[in-house]
């Protein structure tokens, strides 16, 4: 009897641990989303790199993908991999630079399939994830806590998410995305620039201005 008294003990604390850990994650996740959630605007630089231990491709065999950002609420502008990705709200447009293509759509690209996108940056932890918090690193003099997400969907595509925040600034600094094909996707914020003064229509695309450099447009 004494041992089960025990047992149950020791569940009831690593359950009350837990708890306080999980709302500790979540807690610090608000905080973020709440300052950068206030900016009017911000321009971010970002580094990406990719892994995938199942295929022999490791961290730093590549160097690493750079892209730019600038969210508004719900809208951005995105460059990447050579192309611009404009979402207004409404409509995402995408802009192949070499092609000289532009295809429109109705939304944001993959909203539901499960992977997190740049209008979602600040938001998506707030459905479909347990929280605990993680490891508090030292990275290039900066001190960085990390927060692990887990889907609550055991089909997810993502099996967690590891967020890196900047102890001192309440910034995302890193975002860890392991898939389910055991592939980790890496991006590690470079600059990030608030409140900048923006032309009227830079999250509308000109699409008069396009046909004229000939882009064929869907």
């Amino acid at each position: 009897m004494k041992k089960i008294a025990i047992l149950f003990f020791s569940l009831f604390i690593t359950t009350i641990t837990f708890s306080q850990n999980s709302e500790e994650a979540k807690s610090l996740l608000d905080e973020v989303s709440t300052k950068m959630g206030a900016y009017k605007n911000m321009n971010i630089g970002f580094a990406q790199t990719l892994s995938n231990e199942d295929a022999g491709i490791k961290e730093g065999d590549e160097p690493p993908i750079r892209g730019e950002i600038t969210l508004q609420g719900e809208k951005y502008n995105l460059n990447y991999l050579g192309n611009t990705f404009i979402f207004d709200g409404k409509k995402l447009y995408v802009i192949n630079n070499d092609e000289k293509e532009i295809s429109i759509t109705d939304g944001d690209m993959g909203e539901d399939d499960g992977f997190i996108y740049p209008s979602k940056l600040l938001t998506f932890y707030k459905e479909g994830y347990n929280f605990e918090m993680g490891k508090l690193l030292n990275l290039q003099g900066r001190k960085i806590q990390f927060v692990t997400l887990n889907p609550i969907d055991s089909d997810s595509d993502i099996v967690k998410v590891e967020l890196g925040i900047d102890a001192k600034t309440k910034h995302i600094y890193k975002l860890i995305q392991t898939g389910s094909n055991t592939s980790k996707t890496t991006f590690t914020i470079t600059k990030l620039k608030s409140n900048q003064t923006l032309p009227n229509q830079f999250f509308s695309l000109d699409l008069v201005k396009y046909k004229k450099l000939k882009y064929t447009i869907d």
